[in-house]
């Protein structure tokens, strides 16, 4: 067991709290439309914990179990992510759309971040961008394996999927994430720098960043 902290663990905790981000920002979407979430709030919390507390990391993090207590936060923020779009789509099947929105607004506030201390110019450098947010799982998954890695181009394709299990709990399918997480990485990619494109090809294998 790692019993100090090191960059790699503060990375990934930032990439949990921004999806927890997220996860604010749907739970905002529900209550505008109206919908009474009190029951549900405490349902989900108590099915998958409640979020992550406002602290810095090293004041709640297990040090005698650093990469448990991460991958159990990543679990647990998904879980919910997962439970309230299944929520949503319950009490209206075509919110998908409205769905894809508040991801873009999450990419769009990613991207103007970004934009405070940098404008990458390379495709290697937008999907290292772009890899300091979205949720893989931990780095030792190796989820995502680069095939091509280029100024102009970057291409990848997933070795495995650790988010369908998750989702399957809540009786989403996983191709519901996936969708949302795609509206996410287009209008991240193509705000970041526009002379960029991001596309899934013909047979749905690999994922491009693109000139």
């Amino acid at each position: 067991m790692s019993l100090y902290l090191g960059k790699i663990h503060y990375w990934l905790f930032n990439k949990i709290v921004w999806f927890e981000n997220l996860e604010e920002s749907i739970v905002k979407f529900i209550e505008d439309r109206g919908l009474d979430i009190s029951v549900q709030k405490a349902e989900i919390d108590e099915k998958y914990g409640k979020k992550l507390e406002n602290k810095n990391l090293e004041e709640i993090i297990d040090v005698n179990n650093i990469h448990g207590w991460l991958q159990g936060r990543i679990h647990s923020s998904e879980g919910r992510m997962a439970a309230w779009v299944d929520f949503i789509l319950k009490n209206d099947e075509n919110a998908i759309e409205d769905l894809k929105k508040v991801f873009e607004e999450q990419a769009i506030l990613a991207v103007q971040e970004i934009k405070k201390e940098r404008n990458p110019a390379t495709a290697s450098e937008i999907y290292n961008c772009m890899n300091n947010y979205i949720l893989d799982g931990m780095p030792c998954d190796r989820v995502n394996i680069i095939s091509v890695s280029e100024d102009s181009l970057v291409q990848w394709e997933r070795s495995i999927c650790v988010h369908k299990d998750i989702w399957a709990k809540e009786n989403v399918d996983v191709k519901v994430f996936y969708d949302l997480r795609d509206a996410w990485i287009k209008t991240f990619v193509e705000n970041l720098n526009p002379n960029f494109k991001y596309s899934i090809d013909s047979d749905m294998k690999f994922n491009i960043i693109q000139k």
